[in-house]
């Protein structure tokens, strides 16, 4: 009984330490999980860096961001801007966050030479303090069309005389008629939507509304100093310990409450862009959605006419869907995406149909205006190269090409099955015979006729082919 005894304890001191390291495991683990996010005493302020065309990734990492401050409970949230535009469904996903938060979120144009365009105008009208770097300018907020719909971006609009002027606030005179504004009614309706979004911005945060819509209706810019006089920002600092000093003791108003600013040795944590984010931006460059696109087409043909291939079904099947959400949140124009489709569609069925080149041609052509349609190259850093339409449009050429020439060259070979096959044929004689007898051919026995006696194994040439009977006759020598 002793042995078994000892054997038990071994087995009960392993089971217990097992149990203690899976204990300490798992407390790391939940430490891991529940650990205390950066609070205050780590750092007393967050730094966000926007950088670059707005778009779904700018926006998911500004925002997501902006909570994780505010759950840590900073003072304050720095955004660093130096962006040309962006996506206005972007745009106004970052300013509902500014609008909502409940720590003060100061807008920093810099360094000098960076710029707040177009949806940067609106995020810097938005934050509760706006300052600029020397030498940087905002402005051009002018809204452009993007897949059918108001999109954020800068391409200047005629503006309309009856529009007040960005420096008096003066009307036209009551007594003249007002000309009619131009542009359709959808450019129109994006223009005063753009203008209303902008203005209540600038009230409720006391700035210039006036030159807000200046900016909206003509695509107006500002240098840093001069927009520090028109009272669109707040304050002109060199680098971001001279903000600090600057803001500190300002009284900010919140949503619910008002802040007393206090920065003075205030430490700034920066975040950068997470695999989330990079991953994003990657999926939604309107470059890399067209490559998915073409890659998801292309392999899914492929997987249809080869069935049990798998990879090109595979590869194809989540590049498309890739693609797809990438054009889903980048608002493309579904007939230049449909033209792609037809014009690839066209290509390969060239090489099923003799069109001598016709379907082909078509379809090379449907493709390159439905790439130049896709996205719209007004809205800075979301537009196709035009390097990349036309290298895929040269692609699509040599496809055809190839298809082509290898219709071309079949039809030029020899038939090598078929009756046409045999005609090309010899035959090898079985027996002698003088009309009727049997006549080999590839390893075949065939009933032959012939009008010239034929020796046993003579090679003969065919001549004809009667149902199952071959007409032959020698080969002269």
């Amino acid at each position: 009984m002793i042995g078994p005894m000892k054997g038990l304890r071994r087995d009960g001191q392993r089971l217990r330490w097992l149990t203690g390291l899976w204990l300490v495991a798992l407390a790391l683990a939940l430490g891991l999980l529940i650990r205390p996010a950066h609070t205050a005493d780590d750092a007393s302020g967050v730094l966000i860096p926007v950088t670059g065309p707005i778009g779904p990734a700018t926006s998911d990492f500004f925002v997501r961001h902006l909570q994780q401050a505010q759950e840590s409970g900073a003072r304050l949230v720095v955004l660093r801007l130096d962006t040309p535009g962006g996506l206005e469904t972007s745009m106004r996903d970052m300013i509902q966050a500014i609008l909502a938060a409940d720590v003060p979120v100061i807008a920093f144009v810099a360094p000098s030479g960076a710029r707040a365009a177009s949806a940067g105008t609106y995020l810097m009208y938005a934050s509760h303090i706006a300052a600029m770097a020397p030498a940087t300018n905002l402005g051009a907020a002018t809204p452009v069309q993007i897949g059918g719909a108001p999109g954020g971006g800068d391409a200047p609009t005629p503006r309309p005389k009856d529009a007040k002027d960005g420096k008096d606030g003066k009307d036209a005179p009551s007594g003249e008629k007002a000309a009619p504004e131009p542009g359709s009614a959808m450019e129109r309706k994006a223009v005063n939507d753009s203008v209303a979004y902008l203005r209540g911005l600038a009230e409720l945060r006391g700035r210039n509304a006036d030159w807000a819509e200046h900016a909206v209706r003509e695509g107006a810019s500002l240098p840093a100093e001069e927009a520090l006089a028109a009272n669109v920002i707040d304050l002109v600092v060199t680098d971001l310990p001279e903000l600090l000093r600057a803001i500190d003791g300002r009284v900010v108003k919140l949503q619910s409450r008002e802040v007393t600013l206090q920065t003075a040795g205030i430490v700034l944590r920066e975040v950068q862009p997470d695999w989330r984010t990079e991953l994003l931006q990657l999926v939604t460059n309107p470059n890399i959605a067209y490559l998915l696109m073409l890659i998801g087409i292309y392999g899914l043909l492929l997987e249809g006419y080869n069935p049990g291939s798998i990879v090109p079904g595979v590869v194809g099947a989540i590049s498309l869907l890739l693609a797809l959400f990438a054009f889903q949140v980048l608002s493309v124009n579904y007939a230049g995406l449909a033209l792609i489709a037809l014009g690839v569609l066209l290509i390969v069925a060239e090489s099923f149909v003799p069109s001598f080149g016709a379907l082909g041609l078509g379809g090379i052509v449907a493709f390159v205006f439905g790439s130049v349609m896709l996205l719209d190259n007004d809205v800075p850093g979301f537009g196709i190269a035009w390097q990349m339409v036309a290298v895929m449009g040269l692609a699509g050429s040599l496809v055809l090409l190839g298809i082509v020439s290898f219709a071309v060259r079949a039809r030029r070979q020899p038939v090598v099955s078929g009756r046409e096959g045999l005609l090309r044929e010899q035959a090898e004689a079985v027996e002698a015979f003088e009309h009727h007898g049997l006549v080999r051919v590839h390893g075949e026995l065939w009933n032959a006729v012939t009008r010239r006696p034929v020796q046993a194994g003579q090679v003969l040439r065919i001549v004809r082919i009667d149902g199952l009977t071959l007409e032959v006759e020698p080969v002269s020598n």
